[in-house]
């Protein structure tokens, strides 16, 4: 087994520990918000961890430029959704658990 396995194989357990760790956020946690952010959050990086695998595993050409790829329409994508979602549920009245968590005012 050399360098190059031993990383795809680090890549791949790192990516697969945030994924669970958004997956179990997004069961456990309590509103929207708070799932939201376990979600777009560990899964940016556990979804970035395996296409980073993938790369280093094909090489630049090929696959692996396709995992390049992947990971800066991730990096776009990701938090625009995770914003858009916020603001929908925003405008729906959604409001936050607990009470100690309220909206700025509007200007």
């Amino acid at each position: 087994m050399n360098l190059q396995h031993i990383v795809v194989v680090a890549l791949v357990v790192v990516g697969s520990f945030f994924l669970a760790v958004g997956t179990i956020g997004l069961l456990r946690l309590p509103d929207v918000y708070n799932r939201l952010h376990a979600t777009s959050k560990s899964t940016t990086l556990g979804a970035a961890s395996l296409f980073l695998a993938g790369f280093v595993y094909y090489g630049g050409a090929g696959a692996g430029l396709t995992s390049l790829v992947g990971i800066a329409f991730l990096f776009i994508t990701a938090p625009t959704g995770a914003h858009m979602i916020s603001r929908s549920a925003h405008r729906m009245g959604i409001d936050f658990h607990g009470q100690d968590a309220e909206w700025p005012e509007e200007e």
